[in-house]
């Protein structure tokens, strides 16, 4: 144990000269990949030496059976009796002669020559009479082609090699190589570049059989290859490991200066962090581009993120509401410009775990040693609780304000409905008396008869609506009874058709709906409600629909959909629309849903808002289904509890005042 410790301290004693190491190996390395690189690049040079050599003899290869096809219509065309004039005038030999061709010979069957351009001596000996291949004079320097003629004899081409090269070879590849034409012995046909390949150049052959027999093509670099020690290469790495030397000298000086340094800062380092750890107040360091290069356990605690999730995080951040981005993002540039209040500013954060939090934040420069900003310091301090205790105090204030507004509600509406008794028995009773009166007088007009009978109808109906009222605001509970959903729409339709002009009107209920059991008199007014508040939106707008629509859900409860196709409810959701004193309209109370919710929540139902498939907004409400196959009679558990002043105060939702029932433009969407 104490050899080995002793070896640890050594080799920490001795690292200094690890630098040195490391450049010896890596010129090594560096050695054994130039050196393998040289034989890549040599392998490399010698594959494209290769696919340059046959490129460039399928392109001669090419070119010389295009010629030898020439030569072949040439033979054809030529007429029996043909002279040197003529076939020196004749087209295809004297482009033949411009672009490639040394001289043109006609022989005729006793291999005599007939014609012979330019004007020279032709060769002694007639060739043979193969057609297919090329054959090279004795002297290597002109190679010819042969063809038959129709009328006997043959027609002798020959051209000079060098010419071939000249025609065929790109500029390219004679910038590269030194190209070659030679026999099957090694003996040069053509050339160009130098006529002796240099040392370290690479050379590559191949054959142009059958175009020209026993010839070939071959082609040899130009630039020598430089191994690599020869190169600037192998001077920088000497260069390297020299510096290497030099600065491993240095490093051990400096490493002793850097030991104690580093004790002194770590020391301090823990010292600042054991005082920061202990503090209550979250602390946060960012750079001037937002980075977060500094927390405390604190603030960590705060946000629920660890220190090493938080570090390096450039907005926006993970703790920042993500309905508020866009506001934090501009407080967090104010702040990076340095307009954060010095008196410190309130923002809402998010805990890792969901809940959101309120914070109080401080914000200070941070300067360095030089005296230049590199960042901003901020201190962070939890309010939550100091929130959370304010706002309970304003809901319990608003809430015994919004009590007291609706007792006052609640008894001027008995009131009313206490004096509105009177007047429709008078109504009701004078009505009844023209009727027996123009009965026994014989009146015969039925038009009169009628109206004065739908007159006395709706006295008493009149006359029910205030007696629910009064039951209503005396804490009484409904009085459920078997209904018939259609028929409940139908009533509430036929009472509003004079509103409903001008609006296409929908209902929609599937065949076997079955019978719900409720309070028919206030499921009407709750369904009057939400029509007129459909038909307020819809005031004025072109193609106005309204639908209402009924359904089964579940096996206990039937929903009845009221879907328009106004402006839709621009995300408000039903508590918000069934606050209490809450309203969209400028005359409007905001009584309206409050209590809608209220009568359908005492049948022990519900209400939902949403986006409509018409394009504007739905209001939806449950009813329980009638039990049983028999007269519903209101005995179910529950239903005693009675609806009045106060119910739903505390959630903000429903409110219990009966007194806005029949105000049906005056409820809020």
């Amino acid at each position: 144990m104490a050899a080995s410790r002793r070896l640890l301290h050594l080799l920490k004693r001795a690292s200094w000269a690890l630098p040195v190491v490391l450049a010896l190996a890596f010129a090594a390395s560096v050695g054994v990949w130039l050196r393998l690189s040289d034989m890549r690049d040599l392998e490399e040079e010698r594959l494209t030496l290769i696919a340059d050599s046959l490129s460039l003899e399928a392109r001669i290869s090419d070119w010389l059976n295009a010629e030898h096809a020439a030569v072949d219509r040439l033979a054809q065309q030529l007429p029996g009796n043909v002279d040197d004039q003529m076939l020196l005038n004749h087209r295809a030999v004297a482009e033949g002669l411009r672009r490639l061709w040394v001289s043109v010979t006609v022989l005729d069957a006793n291999n005599r020559v007939i014609a012979h351009v330019p004007q020279q001596t032709p060769q002694a000996l007639a060739p043979s009479r193969e057609r297919s291949g090329v054959s090279l004079d004795e002297g290597g320097l002109t190679a010819h082609w042969s063809s038959p003629r129709p009328q006997g004899g043959r027609l002798v081409v020959r051209f000079a090699p060098s010419a071939l090269l000249r025609q065929t070879l790109p500029w390219w590849l004679s910038q590269k190589y030194d190209v070659r034409l030679v026999d099957g012995l090694g003996q040069r046909l053509a050339q160009t570049g130098d006529a002796l390949a240099l040392p370290d150049t690479q050379s590559y052959r191949v054959s142009v059989d059958p175009a020209m027999r026993e010839t070939w093509l071959e082609l040899n670099t130009r630039v020598p290859h430089r191994p690599w020690w020869y190169t600037l290469a192998a001077g920088l790495m000497g260069v390297f490991l020299l510096l290497s030397a030099l600065a491993s000298g240095m490093l051990r000086r400096q490493m002793r200066e850097v030991r104690r340094a580093e004790g002194e800062a770590r020391t301090e380092a823990a010292w600042r962090r054991a005082v920061e750890d202990s503090l209550t107040v979250g602390l946060r360091g960012r750079d001037l581009d937002g980075r977060l290069t500094h927390v405390n356990r604190a603030f960590c605690d705060l946000v629920g993120y660890s220190a090493e999730e938080l570090l390096g995080q450039l907005p926006p951040m993970p703790y920042w509401l993500p309905d508020e981005m866009e506001d934090s993002l501009r407080r967090h540039q104010r702040n990076m410009a340095g307009g954060a209040p010095r008196e410190g500013y309130e923002a809402r954060w998010m805990h890792r775990d969901g809940h959101e939090l309120d914070v109080m934040i401080f914000e200070a420069p941070l300067v360095d040693a030089n005296g230049v900003q590199i960042g901003w310091m901020g201190s962070i301090v939890d309010i939550s609780a100091r929130k959370q205790n304010e706002e309970r105090d304003r809901r319990r204030t608003e809430a015994l304000a919004h009590q007291a507004r609706l007792s006052t509600l609640g008894e001027v509406a008995s009131a009313l409905a206490h004096q509105l008794n009177q007047p429709l028995a008078a109504i009701a009773g004078y009505n009844a008396g023209a009727l027996r009166s123009l009965e026994r007088a014989g009146q015969t007009d039925e038009i009169v008869m009628e109206a004065l009978r739908r007159l006395g109808e709706q006295a008493q109906e009149a006359g029910r609506i205030v007696q629910r009222i009064r039951a209503f605001l005396t804490r009484r509970a409904p009085q459920p009874e078997r209904c018939v959903v259609p028929e409940l729409a139908a009533r509430v339709l036929a009472l509003l058709k004079r509103d409903l002009r001008g609006v296409l009107v929908e209902v929609t209920m599937p065949p076997g709906l079955p019978d719900v059991q409720a309070d028919a008199v206030l499921i009407e007014q709750v369904l009057i409600n939400l029509v007129r508040n459909a038909l307020d939106e819809l005031h004025g707008k072109p193609g106005s629909q309204v639908r209402i629509a009924a359904q089964r859900v579940g096996e206990r409860f039937v929903r009845v959909d009221v879907d328009d196709n106004g402006p839709g409810l621009q995300g408000r959701g039903i508590d918000q629309l069934t606050t209490a004193f809450y309203s969209t309209k400028s005359e409007g109370m905001g009584m309206g849903l409050a209590i809608c919710r209220s009568v359908i929540e005492a049948h022990h139902g519900g209400m939902e808002a949403g986006a409509s498939a018409l394009g504007g907004a739905r209001i939806s409400f449950t009813l329980p289904l009638c039990p049983g196959q028999g007269a519903c009679d209101g005995s179910e558990p529950g239903t005693s509890a009675g609806i009045g002043i106060g119910i739903g105060i505390g959630n903000g939702g429903s409110s219990g005042s009966g007194s806005g029932i029949g105000q049906h433009k005056e409820g809020a969407r």
